[in-house]
């Protein structure tokens, strides 16, 4: 299983909107096929496995990160495909919660005379799929908010200078995390302060680039923003209250895809993740300032924050991390656990975990 998690991981950033899994058929001890599942409309772990097959099948145990499909999708159902070969037991890490699988690989397997044990490697299997997996179950993307800050928790200089806070390796490191994600969401300011194009570097054709949001409530986003220069191949969404139809149209032609999301008030956050989760997005990334960043916290949208420190300072004038209403008290605070703390390059990325005791969910 641990194997089935490594090949897994080859799905990474190809696998969406679909889950990342992985495949190892074992007979007689030895490794005998093994696969993942690259892309949406490809194989399945299990049928790569079984492509990949050094020997025969039959009798085999096959090692899945996720419980084998039995629906017919853009291919057909893995369970077949299992007891067809001759499997004979197949162990899988989690239950898929997918309304149209759920319970039913299993069944299927079972009531064919497959032996089946799940559980295996659980909580590195959910790890994986963690965005798929709250999709499915609560119709909401996982939320990673990015940031960067000074040991003092500045962002930038009094004057919005923050070019460059973190050095070369923790920029690179970012475009893993973009690479991963299904979209990059952001705020009118950031694209007006600094026209970014939120794309992972170094792009290619067999870079698979997320789409970009942006939150707009008066659609201030200019048309020729860099952001838009890739609308058609990685789709851009701009969510706003404004109903100006001339605006509306200038940024449609430039491949945009205007929604609507709130009144007279700010962008209603909710609506968006809901929008973002019902066209498949498992995982987005937010790449924002300050007064976004702060809300989205504040409301706890926020599951993790990748928090890059880097080893300078920028005195009390500089600008802060997030803008949000202090809490009544410090038992009121939103809280956070760090899951994982590494170096990249002379820079700190921390990891940290929203703590859901008092959560929404």
């Amino acid at each position: 299983m641990a194997r089935a998690l490594v090949l897994a991981t080859n799905g990474l950033a190809t696998a969406h909107p679909n889950p990342r899994v992985g495949c190892v058929l074992v007979r007689d001890g030895a490794i005998v096929g093994e696969g993942w599942h690259a892309q949406a409309g490809g194989p399945h772990a299990e049928a790569m496995a079984l492509a990949n097959l050094q020997s025969s099948a039959v009798g085999a145990t096959a090692y899945v990160t996720l419980e084998p499909c039995n629906h017919h999708g853009r291919t057909p159902p893995c369970t077949h495909a299992l007891i067809e070969a001759g499997v004979t037991r197949v162990v899988y890490a989690v239950d898929d919660p997918n309304p149209l699988v759920n319970g039913g690989g299993a069944r299927a397997l079972r009531a064919a005379g497959v032996q089946v044990a799940s559980g295996l490697l659980a909580a590195e299997a959910a790890e994986l799929n963690a965005g798929f997996i709250k999709r499915m179950r609560v119709g909401l993307p996982l939320v990673r908010v990015k940031l960067a800050m000074s040991l003092d928790g500045r962002t930038a200089l009094s004057d919005g200078r923050s070019k460059w806070i973190t050095g070369e390796a923790a920029r690179q490191d970012v475009q893993s995390w973009r690479a991963r994600s299904s979209a990059i969401l952001t705020g009118i300011g950031t694209v007006l302060a600094d026209d970014p194009r939120l794309s992972v570097r170094p792009a290619g054709p067999a870079v698979r680039q997320p789409a970009r949001v942006i939150l707009d409530r008066e659609l201030r986003t200019p048309p020729d923003a860099q952001v838009l220069a890739e609308a058609a191949e990685a789709g851009v969404w701009i969510f706003t209250a404004s109903t100006d139809a001339k605006r509306i149209a200038a940024l449609a032609a430039r491949g945009a895809r205007v929604e609507s999301a709130g009144g007279a008030g700010p962008v209603d956050l909710a609506r968006v993740l809901r929008a973002l989760a019902q066209a498949g997005m498992n995982e987005v990334l937010v790449e924002a300032g300050a007064t976004l960043a702060g809300a989205l916290v504040e409301q706890q949208w926020v599951d993790e924050l990748l928090l890059y420190v880097a080893p300078l300072v920028l005195g009390d004038r500089g600008r802060g991390l997030l803008n949000m209403p202090e809490p009544p008290s410090l038992a009121q605070a939103r809280r956070f656990e760090v899951i994982e703390t590494i170096a990249v390059g002379a820079d700190q990325r921390i990891r940290l975990r929203r703590d859901t005791s008092c959560s929404r969910e």
